[in-house]
């Protein structure tokens, strides 16, 4: 009797434990960005959210250790990996959508860059749809400034400088300022600057301690203008596999996550100053004659995102352009 009894509990226990691992669901996923960066740790806090209102659990490979950022969109168009973290901002040649938050000054603060945001959404998610993907949140960057050898007195003192930037929309506001701009990976900064093979930098806070900027740099000049976004994206066969209860909590998380990365970002922009301070470098906003440039290559180069944007993304900035 006490056998028959322990075989009866003991086959409920597998038939219990074998129907949970159905519906449970084991994710890897890729991101960039070393895990003392606020976007990864905003991550690690969206993947404790899903993991503990889901079924899912999600295993994150940050810093390029499974998949180099620039390929992360390939590989999850193509179901190598079910969810992963990408920089909007580099997929300009597929859509110039992906680069309006990329124009100097078009969204130069966080309200901005938030409304931007909202507006652009519908317009993305279509085009990601197309890819078998969705975008679960979005989180920016804090603003941009020029990491150099030299003082930022003038427009003048970029002329000739080798810059490295990271999109085609930042790579030709550095040669509209005078630079020779060269768009290079995060991973290759360190090398590069080894190499002869750049001077400078124009991005965020956040990278230049990422990659101990004031080892090759001695001046931050900060300009903001420009409040790129990065994206946390799932592939819909993934995501449609989840019970409906698990896709809603998801979301939630998600949106949870997404406040939160605009939160975090806002916050680091002065304490990530001090950080560069701390190792000896310099920090001041840009001069005047440095955001009027900025301004007038703004507005230059948003008329050349029209000439090559769809009638549907123009419709998007227009629509922005009123509410702003």
């Amino acid at each position: 009797m006490i056998t028959k009894i322990f075989k009866r509990t003991f086959l409920f226990v597998a038939v219990s434990i074998f129907s949970f691992n159905l519906h449970a669901a084991d994710w890897t996923m890729a991101s960039g960005y070393p895990k003392s960066n606020f976007h990864t740790q905003n991550i690690i806090k969206f993947i404790d959210d899903v993991k503990s209102t889901t079924s899912v659990n999600i295993n994150l490979n940050p810093n390029d250790t499974l998949i180099k950022l620039d390929a992360i969109k390939t590989s999850l168009q193509r179901g190598q990996i079910p969810i992963g973290e990408i920089r909007l901002g580099i997929y300009g040649n597929e859509d110039p959508m992906y680069i309006l938050a990329g124009l100097p000054f078009i969204a130069p603060d966080y309200s901005s860059a938030w409304l931007l945001k909202d507006v652009q959404m519908e317009y993305l998610q279509k085009k990601f749809d197309k890819k078998g993907l969705m975008i679960l949140y979005t989180a920016p960057w804090p603003g941009q400034g020029f990491y150099t050898k030299f003082p930022v007195n003038s427009v003048s003192d970029f002329s000739g400088k080798k810059l490295r930037i990271y999109s085609t929309a930042t790579q030709q506001m550095g040669s509209m300022l005078g630079f020779n701009a060269t768009i290079l990976p995060f991973a290759e900064i360190p090398q590069a600057f080894s190499t002869g093979l750049i001077e400078a930098l124009f991005t965020s806070p956040q990278t230049g301690i990422d990659i101990q900027a004031w080892d090759n740099t001695k001046h931050f000049t900060y300009a903001g203008a420009i409040f790129s976004k990065n994206a946390v994206v799932v592939t819909k066969k993934a995501f449609n596999a989840l019970s409906k209860g698990d896709q809603s909590n998801m979301l939630a998380a998600a949106k949870k996550a997404e406040l939160r990365g605009w939160e975090m970002s806002a916050e680091t922009t002065k304490k990530q100053i001090d950080i560069l301070k701390k190792n000896g470098m310099s920090s001041k906003n840009a001069p005047d004659e440095v955001i009027s440039k900025m301004k007038s290559i703004g507005l230059e180069m948003m008329k050349n995102w029209r000439s090559k944007a769809s009638p549907e993304a123009n419709a998007v900035l227009d629509r922005y352009l009123s509410m702003r």
